[in-house]
């Protein structure tokens, strides 16, 4: 199963992103998202599962949003959470594979036996960090994350 993983797009999708996520079967939101038609264009790759923002709090569009979501990936338990602060409290022993956007850095890191990655903002620049999303191979028995860098 090929997943899209973006975060803190407030606002932005770009276009890069939305070549660079052409294909996919599963696209998961790690918050900070800034417009439901965010969520509107990505549904129209692929199933959307998405989790509200500090920056999408109080947002009419975004009160349904969960604040956190688990779900299974092809047999692997997933969190998927916008800050990486709130996951000891949410971290069940099972969990696997550990999903979170909020500080705009990428990090693809294996801890153990769990995956975590955060794909980093594929919004608006900030600072010099640089814009990119994740693609994720979600196989049985393997992960196969990779980084995708969506400026120069």
């Amino acid at each position: 199963m090929k997943t899209a993983i973006i975060s803190d797009t407030h606002g932005l999708l770009r276009p890069e992103a939305l070549t660079a996520i052409q294909g996919v079967d599963l696209i998961l939101h790690a918050g900070d998202i800034g417009s439901a038609e965010i969520l509107t264009e990505l549904a129209q790759i692929a199933p959307v599962h998405a989790v509200r923002g500090n920056n999408d709090l109080g947002l009419p569009w975004a009160k349904d949003l969960p604040d956190h979501l688990t779900l299974d990936l092809n047999g692997w338990p997933t969190l998927l959470i916008h800050d990486i602060a709130d996951i000891p409290a949410l971290l069940d022993s099972q969990t696997r594979l550990i999903i979170s956007g909020h500080s705009h850095k990428p990090l693809i890191e294996w801890r153990g036996e769990r995956l975590y990655l955060n794909p980093g903002s594929a919004g608006r620049r900030r600072f010099k960090l640089p814009v990119t999303l994740a693609l994720l191979d979600v196989g049985a028995d393997a992960l196969e994350p990779r980084l995708i860098h969506l400026l120069p």
